[in-house]
């Protein structure tokens, strides 16, 4: 919880590229004598294009960077008309709640694009803004981002150094069988619940229990993953009201102090969210209680109110989920698992293919890729190994499964370095042994039985395997392959 590895140091300078650039934009919205708003607005920007633009290359992500004015300009200028008409104000949240999930299909871009679309709606009942107030939020906005860029792109371009690892393209389907529509209409109903609900709590506040709904959707697609997602963001905003009402109430929104404490916040939202969505939401937390202590409401009522307006939230979230077009955690697992085999399967082709002098077999990208989808396996199955899921079989059997996939990735990167050896000769045991790694990765995604036996054989010839270091790692994944049936081959309920 406390201690998780950072290769390279990325999270640390990405996160403190984050202050900076957060930073940026704050500066350049005073230096132009903008209002407090419009200050507070010019980060959120920031933030927002920092941390949810997540494109496959460099040049991809200006592109989305620049695209995001297109989505959340409109957006931001229909929550300032609507600010007095309630029912047409709700109804055109939800349709952008709609739009903004559905727009995921389209990948990273989109993704980005609808969270940006909707943070504009969100961010407008936040600072209660009307129409008067749209050309210097736009203005606030547009510097906000240019400032952004320059830091991310100009300034401090870690993705060139680090290339940016493009997350495996999301689960296949038509119409309702494709996870983002399901989740399009979840959401929606979702944040019409949580909308009604939250309104009954408070007709100012009611907003926080709509971006409860559509934060524990992102980056979900089962109800297991959406219920552990609520989980974890109301414990994160119970521990960061408890901080807030020690910290952020006591300055009374001091604007220095304040000030250090928003960029610590930012510093934490950044190095956390890829570990720990609970230590993220903390820092979310301190951060809303310090904006609100530098617009001059805050006090310990308020973030009583966000805590019953997250629970309301992550409520509806979890109602949505189990009743509204359900998708199921099995079937989400399932399927990220039989990915990650047919990976393994062209990893050890192409390896094979290398050691037999072929020029253009490469299998470096299929590792790659098998990282990748390994931790999209784990988000699928964190449901089934959460401390507090009752199911104490399945949570044994997910598990092994991510313990032995995790062998199976070790003895790819294995076969992928020595494949790269350009000395490094072709054995026909590599044929054969190849084949055998094929047929338990087709024969698992296919669903048979009867790979007992290739455990046994495996364990024999990796004992006659001598010092090849190739046919090492082909037996090593040919054990970890039939070993998998076990797990994989149960019904999930037995």
């Amino acid at each position: 919880m406390f201690v998780a590895p950072d290769p390279g140091r990325l999270r640390l300078r990405t996160s403190v590229r984050a202050v900076l650039g957060v930073g940026a934009a704050v500066c350049v919205s005073e230096l132009s004598g903008f209002s407090l708003i419009a200050s507070i607005t010019a980060g959120l920007a920031a933030l927002l294009a920092l941390f949810t633009v997540q494109d496959a290359s460099v040049g991809a992500q200006r592109t989305t960077t620049a695209l995001l004015p297109a989505a959340g300009f409109p957006v931001l200028a229909l929550a300032t008309a609507l600010h007095g008409l309630a029912s047409a104000r709700d109804l055109a949240f939800l349709a952008v709640v709609f739009c903004g999930v559905y727009a995921r299909r389209w990948g990273p871009r989109g993704h980005a694009l609808g969270i940006f679309a909707f943070m504009n709606f969100f961010m407008a009942q936040f600072l209660h803004a009307v129409p008067a107030q749209l050309p210097e939020l736009y203005a606030a906005i547009g510097l906000a981002l240019l400032a952004a860029g320059a830091v991310r792109f100009l300034l401090w371009p870690v993705e060139r150094r680090t290339p940016p690892a493009a997350p495996p393209p999301a689960l296949p389907g038509t119409g309702l069988a494709r996870p983002t529509t399901r989740q399009a209409f979840q959401a929606t109903a979702a944040c019409a619940v949580a909308l009604a609900l939250g309104q009954a709590f408070s007709e100012e506040r009611w907003y926080w229990a709509v971006g409860t709904v559509w934060w524990t959707f992102v980056n979900t697609a089962s109800r297991g993953e959406t219920l552990v997602r609520g989980f974890r963001r109301v414990l994160g905003t119970v521990i960061g009201i408890a901080v807030g009402l020690l910290v952020a109430v006591p300055l009374h929104g001091a604007p220095a102090p304040s000030a250090a404490l928003v960029a610590l916040c930012v510093f934490g939202i950044f190095y956390t969210a890829a570990v720990s969505y609970s230590w993220m939401m903390l820092a979310v937390t301190v951060m809303a209680g310090l904006l609100y202590g530098l617009l001059g409401v805050l006090d310990h009522h308020l973030l009583v109110l966000r805590l019953v307006e997250t629970a309301v939230g992550a409520v509806a979230a979890g109602l949505a989920v189990l009743l509204v077009l359900p998708v199921t955690t099995h079937a989400t697992n399932h399927a990220w698992i039989q990915r990650a085999l047919g990976c393994v399967h062209a990893a050890t082709a192409a390896a094979t293919a290398r050691l037999s002098h072929d020029p253009a077999a490469d299998p470096a990208p299929h590792a790659a890729e098998l990282e990748l989808l390994l931790g999209r396996v784990r988000l699928a199955l964190a449901p089934l190994v959460h401390p507090l899921s009752p199911f104490r079989a399945r949570k044994a059997r997910a598990r092994q499964v991510i313990a032995l996939l995790d062998d199976c990735a070790r003895e790819v990167r294995g076969l992928v370095a020595v494949s790269a050896d350009p000395v490094a000769s072709h054995d026909v045991r590599l044929t054969a042994a190849c084949w055998r790694v094929e047929a338990a990765a087709e024969a698992l995604t296919a669903g048979e039985t009867g790979l007992d036996r290739a455990v046994a054989e495996a364990r024999e010839t990796r004992q006659g395997a001598g010092g090849d270091t190739a046919l090492v790692h082909l037996h090593g994944l040919e054990k970890a392959l039939a070993e998998l049936a076990a797990p994989l081959l149960t019904a999930p309920r037995s």
